[in-house]
């Protein structure tokens, strides 16, 4: 007799334990179509910038619609607290690293200024540009319809974790069915990683879902409390349950996959993984017009008694358009994003994310074993 188990550990993976099979026909680059689409919009570009301060402000979301993809603004951050976001920006990026989680304890201490969701809102729309926002859960009844009023198009409900059933002292929470049933444009709730939680998730009627729990270069949250499902894995089963939903009820929700991806081979493993989209922190706020200008912290690094992120120093690798577009030189994939998902899904003869996803997976010898030992330093 075997001896009895209390719980059975499932292996779970990550991108760099996985590789995509090539497939039997080829198709040129120039004619596949990433295009993702949410509700009645569509992006050019299946890329999502972070809802983090150091990503995204009111600029750099315009800038991101400029290029085909979509920036969410963090609408409970320094933009909506601060007239003048930029100088307390400043601030942040000139702490030492022993200062910065304290500063960021007490700038994100000041309390946020309605006046500013509706400014902050309508200065990417002025523009010209799709607005896209996130708020916390227990923020949205409050906030969700100013930004809507103002002009917001897609609102994000996020925080660390994120289910459909919640259990709290509240008289009457955040309930996202009646919460769709008030909105009249798409949401996405995130972040989650498990096939029950995306179900049931889906099943309020919500656009999209946000896969990832503790994948992200500046979260600590498998550090501090130990939670957290390796993105592959998380992203495989939340497609599973997008898949089930959709074949049962006609309705399809999109997955994004949120967190842990560094070049545009991850991205493609993600796709291919299920995701219809990515949403990127870190590989935006290296750019040149990231707000962050070479830093970049976590949504929850500012949290006045259990902070599960913290200030990283990422550096300045190029412009957006570099980054998403080329040209490069770099030969690890960090940049020309866009180009290295249309390559990738040209050798697997895909015409569109959906077809991308139909890609078989394998799993991934350690790179050595690969004969690539002289690229382990880059």
């Amino acid at each position: 007799m075997g001896v009895p188990q209390f719980k059975e550990i499932h292996r779970a993976y990550g991108f760099d334990e996985i590789s995509i099979v090539p497939g039997p026909v080829t198709v040129n680059p120039d004619q596949v179509d990433p295009s993702f689409k949410l509700g009645s919009l569509t992006l050019k570009i299946p890329f999502l910038a972070s809802a983090m301060d150091a990503v995204v402000g009111p600029r750099f979301a315009v800038l991101m619609h400029q290029m085909g993809g979509l920036g969410v603004m963090n609408l409970e951050g320094l933009q909506t607290r601060y007239d003048n976001a930029e100088d307390v920006l400043e601030r942040i990026r000139k702490a030492s690293q022993e200062e910065a989680t304290p500063l960021l304890q007490k700038l994100y201490a000041a309390p946020l200024k309605e006046e500013l969701i509706g400014r902050r809102v309508r200065e990417i729309k002025e523009q010209g540009a799709v607005c896209a926002v996130s708020i916390t859960p227990q923020n949205t009844k409050r906030f969700a319809p100013l930004a809507v009023e103002a002009g917001a198009d897609i609102i994000v409900v996020q925080s660390t974790v994120t289910t459909a059933r919640h259990v709290s002292k509240s008289y009457r929470g955040l309930i996202f069915s009646e919460f769709m049933e008030a909105m009249k444009v798409p949401v996405i709730v995130g972040n989650c990683a498990t096939y029950d939680a995306a179900r049931e998730l889906m099943e309020t009627g919500i656009d999209g879902v946000l896969v990832g729990v503790g994948p992200g270069a500046a979260c600590t949250t498998r550090e501090v409390v130990g939670v957290g499902v390796p993105q592959v894995t998380a992203t495989l089963d939340c497609a599973a349950a997008r898949e089930e939903y959709f074949h049962r009820t006609g309705r399809y929700v999109a997955v994004i996959t949120d967190g842990g991806m560094r070049t545009g081979g991850d991205i493609c493993k993600a796709i291919v993984s299920g995701a219809d989209a990515v949403m990127l922190g870190t590989t935006f706020a290296q750019t040149e017009e990231a707000p962050g200008r070479g830093y970049n912290w976590g949504m929850a690094t500012s949290h006045l008694e259990l902070p599960r992120g913290t200030r990283v120093t990422v550096g300045t690798q190029g412009t957006l358009k570099q980054i998403l577009y080329g040209p490069t030189s770099v030969t690890n994939g960090t940049q020309n994003l866009v180009n290295a998902l249309k390559v990738g899904m040209g050798m697997l003869g895909a015409f569109t994310i959906r077809d991308f996803q139909q890609a078989e997976l394998t799993f991934a010898p350690a790179i050595k074993t690969e004969g690539k030992h002289y690229q382990l330093g880059f």
